[in-house]
This record gives C-alpha cells, structure tokens and sequence, in this order.
C-alpha cells in the first residue's frame, strides 16, 4: 500500500476532545436560549442546487462558494455558504408554514476563504430567524436573543451596533450617487474605523463624489450622543429624504423595544457607518464587536424581505441573526473564559479493574453508575493499579473508583479523588450520593487553549 501523508487542505482543521467539550458547551448554551425564545430546530441539507445559491450574497461573496458536482452528474450542486439562503428556499418550498415561523440551526457552512485567525473554510453556523413578520419587535427580539447568548456565555465587554439599509440610500441620496457609485460609496463608508476619516474621504473622492458632498457626509458619521439624540440629529439633517423617514421611523421603534425588553442601552450603540457586506439585507443591521481580542464581529443579522421573493416573485419579511461560534470560541480561549463546570474529558470516574476475579463486579459496577447518568470509564487494563491511577490522571479524569477482592466481599467500594489525593471505602449502596456530593464541590481543570 503506498504511503499517504496526513495532513489538512488549507483553512480546514481537526477539533481534538478537549477543544470538543468546550464547543459543545457554548453550542449548548447557544441552543437553550434559542429554545427559551421559541425558536424550533430546522435541518437543511449541506450540498444545494448552484442555481439556489447564487444571485443571493453578491459577486464577491459568491467567488467563495465550493462546487461539488460529482462526475457524470446530471445536476449542478454547491456546498452550502450560509443557512440563511438554505432556509429562504425552506420556506419557499413550504407556503403552508404557520406564520410568524421562528427557526433555528446550528450546522457547518463551507466558503474558500483566504485562512487567517478565527477565520476557517469549514465551520459552525448558529442561525436564529423570524418569518413573516415586519414587526420591528421581531428585530428587537433578534437584538434582545443576542444579549441573552452573550451574558449567558460570561461576555462582558462587547457592543451590539446598529444600522438600517435605507439610511445608506439615503446617504446615497444625499451624497447625488446611484446604482454602482453608491455601491462603491457603502464600501468606502464601512472602511471608517480601518481607514480613517481621510482615508474614506479619498475613496469616496475618486468615487465621483464632490468634495464638499463628502465632508458633509463625513459628518453625518462623526456625530455622537445617545442613541436617542442620534437618531433625532440624523432625522433633521435628512429631512425630505423618503428613505431616511422610513429607516430612522424603524429605528426608533426598534430601540424603544430594546429598552422595553431590558437590554442595556451600553450594550447597543447605533452606527450609521456599519454596512455589513451581504447585498439582499433590506432593513436594520447588526452586528457584535468585543473589545478584546480584535478579532472582528461574533455576530451578524438583519432584515431581508426581499430574498424569499427571488423563489417565490413575492416579499416575505424575515429578521435574524447569525452567532458567530468560531470566533466566541475564539475568545473565550484567549480570555481563559471557561465555566466553572467544564473538565478536560467527558468521564468523570475511572472503574479499575484489580484483577481477573473482581473483573465482573467492577463491569457491574461501571453499568449501575452509568445508569445514575455517571459519565463512567472503564479501564481494560487488568491489575496494574498505579498504571490505571495514572491513565485517569493523565486524561483529567477526577475520581476513581477501586474494587479489590476484600471490598467485593464486604459489599463496599473504595473512592479515590485524584485532585485532592485522598480516599474513602463506602457501602455500595453510598457510592452515587456521594460521587454526586464530590462532583458539585469539585472545581475542574479547565480545557486548555491551544494557544497556550
């Protein structure tokens, strides 16, 4: 057989047990505040029709998208870049849905993306989305569902930023452009923090736009104050503009649902700057920045009425936003941000096996804890007790469990904690409430960041 070497193509990579345990924590976490929302699970396929993908995120994005069509196939396939496109052809498919429908996912997407840090060509969505409303109470929720997922994971320092599609054709409007030059004019807009002010006042001048339409709006973006006073500065300085009355009338509701749902107005600032890149969002956009590591956005969403319609030749009004788990992953290793719960295994007791005669109690014994929902290990080594102590040291494992011939004959069980390096022989009958005692005091190792 010849030799094959192991490695990874580009931008992909393997999730190692330890890794695993915290990604399915913060997948869990994610998931039951989805379900506190009444979000219900969707499961849409990974491989797409070419035809249903594209046309829907832009030129760019769609540079990305990986075909897959097999030889001799007779359809032409991609690989799923996001779930919300998957989801609109969903609905699309499914005209007797009861509407409003709210939907979640949590699966793996695929775009050829240039590999860099918190960035990977696979990786995990998580996807909240309301259907059929165009209630701005529907994008508040969205906004609302965000700030639960962040608290509820141990985030702290993060904003919530807020914008509406129509306030950028109004400053489109404003600044005389269209068509393509306003799409270039967006660009150069979102480039505010990485640019600068002057930086973007150059683009936008070799844009086509004026110069002095290019300070005014320049200004128009500089403003601060409340979210409040913003949007009453901005509605004066665009007066007469039908795109800004509808985008600032929506933005207003929009927060004044945020503060009547509780959120921290320091959580959610407004940015008329933020444009995010996809083309078919129609309403507010939002997204999430912390602080600390600079490492972009950890979640993304907005409203896009319009994508259904390209299956259906009619609007529907859908919301919603993306979790980005990647890059809270990310974080959460880089701050060493992990709860007080979580180990470096799954098991949380070793079952030795002192020697071939005390072999089927010690399986016996590992079935009946397993049954109490003890995440048990066994040991296939027989005898070798130091071997099997360092086995469950070695792996994080914090208890042990060790069942000679003289406890098998007294109806007792010996339990040793490995972190604290001590011992007791119990009844058979105590071993479960007091593994349960033990598993509530016990503070764990944490996992280990790969970076470390």
């Amino acid at each position: 057989m010849p030799h094959v070497e192991p490695r990874l193509p580009r931008g992909m990579r393997d999730i190692p047990p330890q890794q695993m345990i915290l990604r399915q924590y913060v997948m869990g976490v994610i998931e039951k505040t989805f379900k506190a929302y009444g979000f219900e699970p969707l499961e849409t396929p990974a491989v797409e029709l070419r035809s249903v993908l594209m046309g829907k995120y832009g030129e760019d994005a769609e540079r990305l998208i990986y075909d897959v069509s097999h030889v001799g196939g007779k359809e032409e396939l991609a690989l799923r870049y996001d779930l919300t496109v998957p989801l609109t052809r969903f609905i699309a498919m499914n005209p007797g849905l009861r509407l409003p429908f709210k939907r979640y996912q949590i699966a793996p997407v695929w775009r050829a993306e240039r590999p860099a840090k918190g960035r990977y060509r696979q990786f995990y969505q998580c996807d909240a989305d309301i259907v059929g409303t165009a209630s701005m109470l529907a994008d508040a929720e969205i906004i609302t569902l965000i700030h639960d997922v962040l608290s509820r994971l141990g985030f702290t320092n993060y904003t919530i930023f807020i914008n509406h599609r129509q306030l950028l054709a109004a400053l489109g409007e404003y600044a005389g452009v269209q068509g393509e030059q306003a799409g270039a004019l967006y660009r150069s807009i979102d480039k505010l923090d990485k640019i600068g002010e002057e930086g973007v006042r150059q683009e936008m001048l070799a844009g086509g736009v004026p110069a002095e339409t290019a300070d005014r709006l320049l200004s128009l973006l500089r403003m601060e104050g409340t979210n409040t006073e913003l949007l009453a500065d901005m509605r004066r300085r665009l007066e007469g503009l039908p795109a800004a009355e509808k985008g600032l009338k929506e933005l207003e509701e929009l927060i004044q649902y945020l503060h009547e749902f509780g959120v921290p107005e320091e959580r959610y600032q407004l940015a008329f700057s933020m444009v995010r890149g996809l083309s078919y969002y129609t309403g507010p956009i939002y997204e999430t920045i912390v602080q600390e590591p600079k490492i972009g956005s950890i979640t993304g969403g907005g409203r896009y009425d319009e994508l259904i319609g390209l299956f259906t030749g009619r609007p529907l009004p859908v919301t919603g936003t993306t979790v980005g788990i990647e890059r809270i992953i990310d974080v959460i290793e880089e701050l060493g941000m992990y709860p007080p719960s979580l180990g470096r295994t799954t098991a949380q007791l070793l079952v030795t096996i002192f020697d071939e005669s005390t072999r089927p109690a010690s399986i016996q014994l590992c079935q009946e804890l397993r049954r109490q929902d003890i995440h048990v290990e066994l040991s296939f080594e027989v005898g070798k007790i130091g071997s099997q102590i360092r086995y469950a040291s070695q792996k994080g494992i914090p208890f042990l469990v060790i069942l000679g011939p003289d406890e098998v004959q007294a109806g007792k069980v010996t339990l040793r904690d490995l972190d604290k390096a001590q011992q007791v022989t119990v009844d058979r009958s105590e071993v479960v409430p007091l593994l349960r005692q033990w598993l509530a005091e016990r503070q764990p190792v944490p996992v280990q960041s790969q970076q470390q």
